[in-house]
């Protein structure tokens, strides 16, 4: 009987799974009402985001997604770019709906949010949207980030000037010195393959022309103390959107939603109530 009952909490507790494009996309699901889907940002997973999800399952049924290279869900074939995350959610909304859903975003799941509010599409299949340490405006770069930016460029000349071959395995050999990877973030250093690519694809596309587009009634809903994203980011969106507000959670950072849960999820039920 202990058996079968642990087998039972293991099935519950797999993921649903939503096929695009030969690709099986993990996504969990709590709740009732109306849905909501949930999106993590970089390097994070459904697991972070499902404690957010259980707070607001009383008022909305929830859909949390591992994004493809995260989570439960396997790395894409080649590098994505956030227009193919976009297209992927994009795809989820209109497989899995009859009906328009609200949002609920973190970090890189912002960029995607971002992108897809600004089609037609999401303008017609979206209605409210909740961002929380939001990526995708242009930050504030300092004079170590440009002196790593131009020695990078001069490491790599040289190569430039080989044939197509040589060039691309001496620039794989670059790339895997440590000189190289002292030059990139942490998070670039940690990569390889299509998610290095997809890194790189997406903190290098700024999203402030998006920003005029987007009609929803969006939250800003950010912590203090968020050093990733940080607070003049969030207003600049605010800035940017027309129907945006920026709440600000005092002794919080990038991840409110677990710093200040329950502050956190008040305001976000008030905000869905509408």
């Amino acid at each position: 009987m202990k058996y079968y009952k642990n087998f039972a909490r293991r099935i519950m507790a797999d993921p649903f799974i939503h096929t695009y494009k030969g690709l099986d996309v993990a996504f969990r699901k709590t709740g009732e009402g109306k849905p909501l889907v949930i999106l993590h940002g970089w390097g994070s997973s459904s697991r972070v985001m499902m404690p957010v999800a259980k707070q607001l399952a009383h008022l909305r049924t929830c859909y949390v997604l591992d994004l493809p290279g995260f989570g439960a869900t396997p790395q894409p074939n080649r590098s994505w770019s956030i227009d193919d995350y976009a297209d992927l959610i994009q795809n989820f909304i209109e497989r899995q709906f009859e009906q328009p859903v609200d949002l609920l975003v973190h970090s890189f799941g912002g960029r995607i949010a971002l992108k897809l509010c600004a089609r037609p599409f999401g303008q017609s299949h979206i209605d409210r949207v909740l961002i929380t340490g939001g990526a995708g405006m242009k930050p504030r770069r300092s004079f170590r980030f440009y002196l790593r930016k131009y020695t990078a460029k001069l490491l790599k000349a040289p190569f430039l000037l080989l044939p197509p071959r040589p060039r691309k395995r001496a620039l794989e050999w670059l790339r895997s010195t440590s000189a190289w990877k002292a030059l990139g973030s942490g998070e670039y250093s940690q990569l390889s393959g299509v998610m290095r690519e997809t890194f790189v694809k997406s903190v290098t596309e700024f999203l402030e022309p998006c920003l005029p587009d987007i009609p929803h009634e969006v939250l800003l809903l950010w912590g203090r103390d968020d050093d990733a994203t940080p607070l003049y980011q969030a207003e600049r969106m605010e800035k940017g959107i027309g129907n945006a507000a920026l709440v600000v959670i005092d002794n919080a950072g990038h991840y409110a939603f677990l710093d200040r849960p329950k502050h956190f999820a008040s305001i976000a039920e008030a905000f869905f109530k509408g």
